[in-house]
């Protein structure tokens, strides 16, 4: 039995790139022209086929639907398996499935929700990693891997176990769909294309980070891999989906109007590396600076040459709920100010930008010094 498609708004959104990318793929080769905007395609053994290559005509729902009714007559499959198959043929398509739902391939509601929105945070660690790799990222800051995103489209979930798709964009190869041997040097790429394969490479590069740290690699089996798109944000999405999924399952299926010398990539993680993730995506925040953080303590230590203007100056402070020593070098007029303050034993705020080097803090570029007096009033 066909499941037919009738519905003309789910007809249009088959591009008329994503037709002709798919069939030359599957072996279709233009033979002449029809009318004046669209062209035949013929393949030994297989039925003829008139595609537009242009979506404003009148009948074009109509003639999306003879296409992919010849397709699935041609390949003996339903009109729906065709119509998936079109619909991501022009866009890199990233599936996230979870192998541990129910039978009839439902999870509980909150689980749900989390694949949807860790499915959407590997892509956007990809995102950010094509605009600069780096071991973590505040993602709201990130302007051109926030604009990509708004682009990215959520399609319909899959049956097989839970499966969440995004269809990336990804701009056509104007050399045309011909298969190609190498991956491009990623300064020929468009970026659409490089988050794809940012995703693709970090998640490749998690995995066997992942295993390396089990035979005793360290955190180095991560660090290493940041410029393949290893981060703490894609580290810290791929946990929460393993533990929601008891595994996980990820594959890029790339667009067949951009080549690529491979159709598809997928990783699969197994429960127990989730942990593993987990924590590297902590020591991997760690490593990043925090911009603009403001700190507020007491000064209980400072010093300074005799042939410099700065000074040294020691902040006992609180991170991340902790009491924690902060080392800052402030210019002489700060100085002054921070060496009153401690005279005073009043505390201090201070911004900068906060980074952890091995067991010791240290706050860069510091800013803004505020002496905090205790107005004790009257009684």
């Amino acid at each position: 039995m066909r499941a037919l498609i009738v519905d003309s708004e789910t007809l249009i959104s088959v591009t008329p790139s994503a037709m002709i990318s798919y069939v030359t793929t599957e072996g279709w080769i233009r033979t002449d022209k029809y009318g004046e905007h669209s062209d035949v395609y013929a393949k030994a053994g297989g039925p003829e086929l008139i595609i537009p290559g242009t979506a404003q005509l009148g009948d074009y729902a109509q003639v999306v639907a003879e296409v992919i009714d010849e397709l699935a007559r041609h390949e003996n499959r339903s009109e729906l398996q065709v119509f998936r198959d079109l619909i991501g043929s022009d866009r890199d398509v990233v599936r996230v499935r979870a192998p541990e739902a129910d039978g009839d391939g439902s999870v509980q509601v909150d689980a749900g929700v989390n694949i949807f929105a860790q499915a959407r945070e590997i892509l956007l660690s990809a995102a950010c990693s094509a605009n600069e790799p780096r071991p973590a990222y505040r993602t709201g800051k990130n302007k051109e891997a926030t604009a990509y995103m708004s682009r990215v489209r959520l399609g319909q979930t899959e049956h097989g176990s839970f499966v969440v798709t995004l269809f990336a964009p990804v701009p056509p190869s104007l050399e045309g769909p011909k298969q190609s041997d190498f991956w491009p040097v990623p300064a020929e790429e468009p970026f659409d294309r490089l988050v794809t394969r940012y995703l693709a490479d970090g998640l490749q590069a998690a995995h066997k980070a992942a295993e390396q740290v089990v035979r005793g690699g360290g955190i180095n089996a991560f660090t290493n891999a940041v410029h393949k798109g290893v981060s703490a944000n894609l580290c810290e999405a791929l946990s929460s989906l393993i533990d929601v999924g008891e595994g996980l399952d990820v594959s890029v299926t790339w667009s067949r109007t951009r080549p690529t010398p491979e159709a598809r990539r997928q990783v699969v993680f197994q429960k127990s590396q989730g942990e593993v993730l987990r924590e590297a995506a902590r020591v991997l925040r760690l490593q990043e600076p925090r911009p603009d953080e403001r700190l507020e303590g007491y000064i209980i230590g400072a010093g300074r040459r005799v042939e410099d203007d700065d000074g040294q100056v020691t902040l006992k402070t609180f991170v991340d709920g902790r009491t924690v020593s902060v080392k800052t070098k402030l210019p002489a007029d700060l100085y002054t100010v921070a060496l009153a303050a401690h005279d005073d034993k009043n505390s201090v705020a201070l911004t900068g930008d906060l980074r952890r080097d091995g067991q010791r803090w240290r706050l860069e570029n510091p800013r803004n010094l505020e002496v905090i007096t205790e107005d004790l009033g009257s009684e």
